[in-house]
Formats: structure tokens, sequence, C-alpha cells
């Protein structure tokens, strides 16, 4: 069961979700788009009637700060309850978003209550995060953390800034200190054509992940224009060819496990 949590402290370019980027700040701007009325404002605060939404996403597009107008609130009670409703179909809870860690209260607590629970402690808890959150914070969830599913956007540092908006330094601290606590779970690394496929960022992958250890589990995802808003858009999408030779290049450089697309469209 994947939980996609609103909000994030980053604003990649490449964000093929990037309306799970910010809260809703109860500005109103997609209530006229919405073609069914499942949208209204009152005593200023939005309100979303699921029933009358037909799920055309007019609001997503109408959101000046890329917000999402349908999201729900949940606790973490509310959270066990669907749990339990879909337990015969899970092995496992991940949280992702956005970014799940700016959330780090609600997720820390589910995280708990679930390792808590004699029907439901054998359950898996992952987080898939961009690595942002400094080291005092990963130690209040990581003892009920089972793995974490780690973002790298790019390993120069203009490059990262240029791709979220935010410095990568933090990033790489987290997949060391994740690798040493025995949680991270794989390295996740987007190709982008003309950004992430160059030699010198392949190279840094390679490095980085060594240091790490070759065992580490790693994922090339390929850049698609997908939902993606902006200059992105505009992107050419990396192709198969070039991230099977990326790979290729990896495994010569003693990296064992190595995944990449299993679905091309």
């Amino acid at each position: 069961m994947v939980l996609f949590l609103q909000g994030c402290n980053f604003t990649c370019k490449a964000c093929h979700n990037p309306h799970t980027m910010r809260l809703c700040d109860h500005c109103g701007a997609c209530v006229p788009a919405c073609p069914r009325d499942a949208l209204t404002v009152e005593a200023g605060r939005l309100r979303f009637d699921a029933a009358r939404c037909d799920q055309c996403d007019a609001c997503l597009d109408a959101c000046p700060i890329h917000a999402n107008p349908m999201v729900s609130s949940h606790g973490v009670d509310d959270v066990l309850a669907m749990v339990r409703r879909n337990r015969a179909f899970i092995d496992g809870i991940t949280v992702s978003g956005g970014e799940a860690t700016t959330q780090l209260k609600f997720v820390t607590a589910l995280f708990q209550a679930v390792k808590a629970d004699p029907d439901l402690c054998d359950l898996t808890c992952f987080i898939d995060s961009n690595g942002h959150l400094g080291p005092a914070a990963w130690q209040k969830v990581l003892p009920w953390t089972d793995g974490v599913l780690l973002d790298i956007k790019a390993f120069d540092p203009d490059t990262h800034r240029m791709l979220t908006g935010a410095e990568n330094s933090r990033v790489l601290a987290s997949a060391r200190l994740l690798q040493d606590a025995g949680k991270l779970a794989e390295l996740r690394f987007l190709i982008v054509p003309g950004y992430t496929d160059t030699d010198g960022e392949v190279a840094a992958l390679g490095r980085f992940a060594r240091s790490l250890g070759t065992g580490v589990p790693i994922r090339l995802n390929a850049f698609r224009t997908h939902g993606v808003i902006g200059e992105a858009q505009d992107w050419p999408p990396a192709s198969r060819e070039s991230v099977a030779a990326i790979a290729k290049r990896l495994a010569t450089d003693g990296l064992r496990h190595i995944a990449t697309p299993v679905v091309w469209c």
C-alpha cells in the first residue's frame, strides 16, 4: 500500500506529480475551473465534494502553487483502519509524496503503530524520500522503518540546484547515514538527457555507489514528460538505449544490483 502525502521541500522540474508540491492555501483559484461544482469556498476554507467530482483534474491545472484541492486528511487510526480492510492484499506500506518526511511526526507515529499491532507487525514500512532530511530527524523514524528508497537527482551541486531548487549535500549525507544504519533499500537516479546522463554524472554515481558498497541496489529511472509542467515539457525523454548503456557502464565498474525500467511508454 502506497500513501502519497502532500507537500514537498523540493521543486523538481522533472516531477511527474507536481500537484503534490504544496499545501492548499484556500485561495479559491480552482473553483471556477471545476465543471461539476465539486469545489467551493466556505468561511475562507476550500471544500471538496468527492461525490460531485468526475476526476477531470482541471483544478490541478488551475492551481497557481501546485497544490491539490482534492486531498483528504487522515490520522494514524484512519490509516490503520484502511490497512486492516486491505490486509489480505498487502505485505507492506510505503509512504511517498510529495516528500513524506515533511510529515515526519505522522510517519513515525504510523510506523510505530503498525509495528506495535500484533495483526500488522509483519508488514514492512518503507519511505520513498528525496533525502533532504537531517540526521537527527532520521534517527526519530529509523527504528520503525524497514528501508528507505532514496532519490539522488544529480551529483553536481549546480545541476542539482537547477533541477530541484535545493542543494544536494544533505541528500548524499542521508545516503551514507542510511547505508551505515542498514536501512538503504535502494538508490534511485533519474536519467534526464543533457543533465544527468553525462559522463561526469554517471561517473559520480558509480563512485558514490561504490563508496557505499558494490552491493547497494541502484534503480535507473528514465525521464518522461508525463505530468510534468514548465520547461521540462519540452525536454527529450530518456531512451531505452541510453539507460541500458549507463547500466552497463555501472556494471562494468563493479556494481552488482542495477534495475532499469520494465515498461516503456
